[in-house]
């Protein structure tokens, strides 16, 4: 995501404690974990019960938040430089990892303990061990490696190099700890978000500067087919049969048809509402501008909106 304002007044690094007691999530609960950036915690709020059951401090500055299998969770602070790796229930900071330039974007591998973050300060790619707590290895990818997409084989891993970036880097990753730079892709505009689509035969680009949305094939052999889209920058996730792309500046969710690219829904959420994941039967879209998280079923129509902090950056659902 583009930096929308400098944050001032960030505080020192935050011990992984409680900031309000809730009612306990239980195990098989779905629940979304959303970025209070600007207040340096993870707000934890249930999807069933559409209330936010647990708050807990993290180190200053989180941004982008993943999960992977068994509960895994990885949440970037880019100005700290730092990663926190998130398990159990109720959740908490397990570790914090440390050393890097400015942590971006994760993809997990499919086993889960292996995940991918790119560190656009270093323009790396770090290979952390989930399960260890520690970076297992380092390959340089690009200056201003950001946001990331792993094919759904776990193969092939795409890492724009900026948010509008010229050049999109290719990293083979089929032995999970040791991933190697094969080439770049052109973007035919330059890029903000990348995705591969469920099949893996596709890749989603979507627009740092303009309103247009590019699908190529995923070895990067051809243009595919282009889109239009909201304003830049957008971000796409992924469901059964569609592509779910916001645009935070228009205050929109398209719905795309995967078969044709057609959209066959527009929803309205807050302006800010940049960041979208989507899992099981929820899709979720966090605004840093009024701070809510805006949660929509499966056909893309808005089924709920929970105030969650001052800004809420991104969110993932375990």
């Amino acid at each position: 995501m583009m930096d929308r304002r400098e944050f001032l007044g960030l505080g020192l690094a935050a011990t992984p404690v409680l900031l309000g007691a809730r009612p306990a999530a239980s195990a098989r609960e779905p629940l979304a974990l959303v970025t209070a950036d600007t207040e340096s915690h993870v707000a934890v709020v249930s999807l069933a019960r559409r209330r936010i059951v647990q708050r807990f401090a993290t180190v200053e500055d989180p941004r982008s938040i993943q999960s992977g299998r068994h509960g895994r969770v990885i949440v970037t602070h880019a100005r700290a430089g730092a990663i926190s790796l998130l398990d159990g229930r109720p959740l908490r900071v397990r570790r914090v990892l440390r050393g890097f330039g400015a942590p971006r974007y994760t993809a997990f591998a499919p086993g889960g303990r292996i995940a991918y973050v790119s560190d656009g300060g270093n323009g790396e790619l770090a290979v952390v061990d989930v399960v260890a707590g520690r970076v297992v290895r380092r390959v340089s990818v690009g200056d201003g490696a950001r946001h990331l997409s792993l094919d759904p084989a776990g193969h092939t891993l795409w890492v724009a190099l900026g948010s509008s970036a010229g050049a999109i880097a290719i990293v083979d990753v089929r032995e999970p700890r040791h991933p190697r730079l094969t080439g770049h892709v052109t973007p035919p505009f330059l890029a903000h978000d990348v995705g591969h689509s469920p099949s893996g035969e596709h890749v989603w680009v979507t627009a740092g500067r303009e309103q247009r949305i590019a699908v190529l094939a995923a070895n990067g052999s051809r243009h595919f087919r282009e889109l239009g889209a909201d304003a830049a920058p957008q971000h796409v996730t992924f469901g059964p049969g569609a592509a779910y792309v916001a645009s935070g500046d228009s205050g929109i969710v398209r719905v795309h048809a995967l078969r044709d690219g057609r959209v066959v829904r527009r929803t309205r959420v807050p302006i800010g509402s940049y960041n979208i994941q989507r899992t099981g039967h929820h899709v979720v879209t966090p605004s840093l501008s009024t701070g809510g998280l805006t949660v929509l079923n499966a056909r893309g129509i808005a089924i709920e909106h929970t105030r969650v902090a001052a800004a809420a950056h991104d969110a993932c659902i375990v």
